[in-house]
């Protein structure tokens, strides 16, 4: 029975009702094929995207998220680099809502970047100020939001 139930879900016959509220999305990510990838997962929910840090705290300051997405890397120079940016990155909305534990408290934080050194310094940083954030690298995200924000 449970070969055959996952293959009615595949196939989009299943007819249980997973209908939920919608949601409110934050996404920091300069890629914009990342930014249509998630206004399709995330359809019918609210989704603010940005690409860089300054529009990052004005949005996050003024509106109220259930979900908060992070890249790390936001300009091409950063891509393969060094050294680090900490202020043109991720990382700065990272330490930013650790030192702003008002803002946004009940988010759920997902660092997204293929930068794994990046994303370890953030999610640590976050969960340092006692934030709940967890690092999960695009190629699974997709899974990740489906256990999350079912649909």
């Amino acid at each position: 029975m449970p070969l055959i139930r996952s293959i009615i879900n595949k196939l989009g016959l299943n007819r249980d009702n997973t209908d939920r509220h919608p949601i409110r999305v934050f996404l920091l990510d300069d890629d914009k094929r990342r930014h249509d990838w998630f206004n399709e997962r995330f359809k019918g929910d609210y989704v603010a995207i940005t690409d860089n840090v300054v529009d990052a705290r004005r949005l996050l300051s003024q509106d109220s998220f259930d979900a908060i997405f992070l890249d790390h890397d936001l300009l091409p120079e950063h891509y393969n680099a060094t050294s680090h940016d900490d202020e043109r990155t991720g990382y700065a909305i990272a330490t930013w809502l650790a030192s702003n534990p008002q803002v946004q408290r009940a988010s759920t934080i997902l660092v997204h970047t293929r930068n794994a050194d990046g994303a370890i310094r953030m999610v640590e940083e976050l969960r340092r100020s006692g934030r709940t954030a967890d690092y999960v690298p695009f190629p699974f995200l997709a899974e990740k939001i489906k256990r999350y924000w079912a649909r």
